[in-house]
């Protein structure tokens, strides 16, 4: 063989023998990693076990050896208001304006200019009391004019009377005479009353609520001058269902409350019922007198008319801010104990903050009124001193329409 031939066999083995040296090296290496990745894995395994082998349990046990929660459910705090007897009615409500009874329009009967005026818009007035005067020069002349001619037809009807009975004249010239005395006793009598109209006077007791005149401004019959209302009684005029005005009575007390303040309250009675039914609208007109209202209520005023319906006085009376509503059921939460107890109730009147129960709760019992919005049946919770709870004993006695 040749030795170049040798020699290129024994480079090619060598090769071939470092390749499979590489290769086992590389093989150990990463036989030796794979040990080593599962040792810590036995190292982790064997500190979740117990000296006899056995995995502890990864859930927490109570004392009494019954799984439970991370932790105890927190209390929910709340507010609370007892529950109690007491009336409670229904309403037939209405609204409408308080209007004086008497008020009236004084207008202008004679002409002139105004020479004085005696009273503002506020001032009260009797009957009979002057609020203007309006110059008089003209009706005062006209008023001597009349009584001058007065005089004459006086001496000519006298005169006649004379001669007719002397037969001097004919008693057509006696019947002129005594029609002239006649006339000119008229004309007197309307130049005083000419001149009596020009002191503008009030046509009964009450306030000056409009003034329409002014100093200096000249005047025609017919003019408005003021306006002049007795407030004394205001009324107010509702009209009502027909079927609602069955069992009313006129003299009935009313509860009115002032729209613009609804702490003013006063009372009020059905002075009268119509006979009728309006036949286009099937209303009853119902006037209602204000008895002795606040010095704060002025005529237009708006307010609200309730008449008592029904009166129930002994009812089961809560909070409304306790029931909690859905759809046709209604519900409230009651302290039992430490925790809150659903109860469905079925309910009746309702009048201000209270709600009659008419079955589901009784009297003395503490019902939830804040708070109850996240509870459920059997929630856990801390009653919390709630000075704004409702007290039914002195709620509201406005009722709510509705």
């Amino acid at each position: 063989m040749n030795p170049i031939s040798r020699r290129k066999r024994a480079l090619i083995f060598s090769s071939i023998l470092v390749v499979l040296a590489g290769v086992l090296v590389t093989a150990g290496l990463a036989f030796k990693r794979s040990r080593a990745a599962t040792g810590a894995t036995g190292q982790a395994a064997s500190k979740g076990q117990g000296g006899d082998g056995i995995a502890l349990a990864s859930t927490k046990t109570r004392e009494d050896g019954k799984p439970g929660d991370d932790k105890e459910k927190t209390p929910i705090p709340v507010s609370v208001a007892p529950i109690a007897t007491g009336a409670v009615s229904s309403y037939i409500s209405s609204t409408a304006n308080l209007v004086p009874e008497n008020e009236v329009k004084v207008l202008a009967e004679a002409e002139g200019r105004v020479a004085e005026l005696l009273v503002e818009e506020g001032d009260r007035v009797a009957r009979g009391q002057v609020l203007a005067h309006l110059v008089k020069d003209d009706a005062e002349i006209a008023l001597k004019k009349a009584q001058v001619r007065l005089e004459n037809a006086r001496i000519n009807f006298e005169r006649a009377e004379q001669e007719l009975a002397s037969k001097l004249i004919s008693r057509e010239q006696y019947d002129k005479d005594y029609l002239d005395h006649q006339i000119a006793q008229q004309e007197l009598a309307e130049a005083r009353w000419r001149l009596e109209k020009t002191t503008i006077k009030a046509p009964f007791g009450g306030r000056i609520t409009e003034r329409f005149m002014k100093p200096g401004q000249h005047i025609r019959p017919g003019d408005q001058l003021f306006t002049v209302s007795d407030f004394d009684p205001l009324i107010a005029r509702i009209f009502l269902p027909e079927k609602d005005v069955f069992g009313l009575k006129e003299g009935r007390d009313v509860r009115i409350t002032l729209k613009a303040n609804d702490a003013t309250r006063f009372h009020g009675r059905i002075r009268q019922i119509s006979p009728v039914v309006d036949t286009a609208t099937g209303t009853v007109k119902l006037t209602i007198e204000a008895a002795a209202p606040p010095a704060e209520v002025r005529p237009g005023a708006f307010v609200t008319i309730d008449i008592v319906r029904e009166t129930r006085p002994l009812a089961i009376l809560v909070p409304r801010e306790a029931v909690i509503r859905e759809l046709q059921d209604a519900y409230v939460f009651v302290v039992n104990g430490g925790v809150a107890e659903k109860r469905t109730v079925s309910l009746g009147l309702e009048e201000g903050g209270r709600i009659e129960a008419l079955s589901g709760v009784k009297a003395g019992e503490q019902v939830i009124v804040a708070g109850q919005g996240g509870l459920k049946q059997g929630s856990p919770i801390k009653v919390m001193a709630s000075p704004e709870a409702s007290d039914l004993g002195s709620a509201g006695d406005r009722p709510v329409r509705g």
